[in-house]
């Protein structure tokens, strides 16, 4: 079941938590994106990215930059590469990864059909062990179309080989997310997983919710941010889609227990 809240103003979330400490963060207040941290990720979906998407992932300073404290994604109607649609995908692969603890990330989200920006995480054993055996923690989704709803998702691979979800949704009563700052959390501990909206708690499973099959949740995971445009979930952008989207970032920190 849904949980819902008032749209009408941004959220911002506390410093830091009792018994928690902060282990890393990026504020993105720098003039670009801090390269010991963050990878970029491009080219097309037959990279791997598996949904049929319609954007070609660049490094350039006109698809990912940082303005005015903000990590800004921008996906763009243009030609490049063969592809019809420019976005930015970045990870911290190899360079930030981590296991339990709470997670904030503040956000404004692009909201138009055919839009697909995602805030994520994989297990940090991918290349070894695969895809869905890694795990996979969808911290916020948002399908264009539904512009007042995200999802969080878990996913795993369960004993027969097949992908394992477990999800909810999370919607406004006004406004939608392309209007205002909201915080995107993940609670992660040993045997719980949470997954909030401006501190609300919507998507809550246990160890034992998630038994069939591989729990990965217990290992290292490392970062994704992407607009996609297109894709199997979301669909293609239409006549009513305008461009350039963008989604902005105000803040990923991570806070581990004492």
């Amino acid at each position: 079941m849904s949980r819902i809240k008032d749209g009408g103003s941004d959220f911002v979330s506390p410093s830091s938590y009792p018994g928690y400490h902060l282990v890393w963060h990026d504020e993105f207040n720098e003039k670009t994106l801090d390269t010991t941290n963050w990878n970029y990720e491009t080219g097309t979906g037959g990279n791997g990215w598996g949904n049929n998407e319609l954007e070609y992932y660049t490094s350039r300073p006109q698809n990912v930059f940082l303005s005015g404290g903000n990590l800004i994604i921008e996906a763009r109607k243009e030609s490049y590469s063969g592809s019809n649609y420019t976005s930015a995908r970045i990870t911290t692969q190899g360079k930030q990864q981590f296991t339990y603890g709470r997670i904030d990330i503040r956000a404004k989200l692009p909201v138009q059909t055919g839009m697909w920006p995602a805030l994520w995480m994989l297990g940090s054993n991918i290349s070894s062990v695969g895809w869905p055996q890694c795990g996979e923690t969808d911290i916020m989704e948002l399908i264009g179309k539904n512009s007042q709803q995200v999802v969080g998702s878990f996913h795993w691979k369960k004993t027969d080989g097949s992908e394992g979800t477990f999800n909810n949704t999370y919607s406004l009563i006004s406004g939608d997310f392309s209007q205002h700052f909201h915080v995107f959390s993940l609670l992660w501990g040993q045997d719980s997983l949470q997954i909030l909206v401006d501190d609300i708690p919507y998507v809550k499973a246990a160890r034992a919710d998630l038994t069939n099959g591989t729990y990965p949740f217990d290992s290292p995971f490392f970062f994704i941010f992407n607009v996609a445009v297109g894709g199997n979930w979301p669909g293609p952008p239409d006549n009513t889609t305008q461009f350039p989207q963008r989604m902005f970032v105000d803040y990923v920190r991570v806070f581990q227990k004492d």
